[in-house]
Formats: C-alpha cells, sequence, structure tokens
C-alpha cells in the first residue's frame, strides 16, 4: 500500500468511524475494517482478519474506560466471558490457518449476514 495524502485521510476517516461505531455499538470493528482492508486495499482475508483484530484492542480498551466511568461493566460476567473468548480466540485463530481465504470470506459473510437478521428481528 502507498502512503501519501489520500491513503493517510482514508485511513484516518475509516479508523475514526471504526472507532465511533466500536464506542456507539459496542460491535467490533471488523465489520467495517475487514471489508475495507479486503476490498479497498487487496489485502488478503487472512491478513485482514488478523490485522482487524490487532486494531480493535486499543479501540476497546479506550471503550472501556468511559463505559466503565459511566458504571456500564459488569466485571464478573466480563471476565468469564473473557476467559472462555481467549480460549475460542486461540482456537479460532490456530483454525483459520486451514481455510483458504475464499472459504474464509464466505464464512464471514454467512456470520454477518446470520447476525445482521438476528439483530433486525
Amino acid at each position: 500500500m502507498e502512503f501519501n495524502y489520500k491513503t493517510i485521510a482514508t485511513l484516518g476517516l475509516i479508523g475514526i468511524f471504526t472507532g465511533l461505531v466500536n464506542g456507539l455499538l459496542g460491535i467490533g470493528g471488523g465489520t467495517i475494517l475487514i471489508p475495507a482492508m479486503v476490498f479497498l486495499w487487496g489485502e488478503k482475508q487472512h491478513i485482514a482478519h488478523g490485522t482487524s483484530l490487532s486494531i480493535i484492542l486499543p479501540t476497546a480498551i479506550v471503550s472501556t474506560f468511559v463505559y466503565q466511568a459511566n458504571s456500564y461493566i459488569d466485571w464478573a460476567l466480563a471476565l468469564k466471558i473473557a476467559l472462555s473468548g481467549m480460549m475460542g480466540g486461540y482456537l479460532g485463530a490456530r483454525l483459520m490457518q486451514y481455510i483458504p481465504g475464499s472459504h474464509l470470506r464466505k464464512l464471514f459473510a454467512a456470520f454477518m449476514t446470520v447476525a445482521g437478521i438476528r439483530m433486525i428481528f
């Protein structure tokens, strides 16, 4: 990816939008970042997934401080889910190595479709 003013401005806008969605809706920026990296910058699906996760960590930390300041976090529940989520994250990242990019893209799209339909109803 060539870094010029247009690219830097685009990355900045996508970063702000991703952070806004994360902080406002509580959903991971992967819903925005993964398609942006794949379709706008031509990144491979596996690279987009890994990069998205590394970007979400600092965004989630900042959002957590704000949510905590407003007493919107159940820490006991968060700990239980986080521990099992870390195990699942490890297993998912290991499993991803064996899934071709085209299949991973379809799996991601199917998940997003089902999640969107469930949110509507």
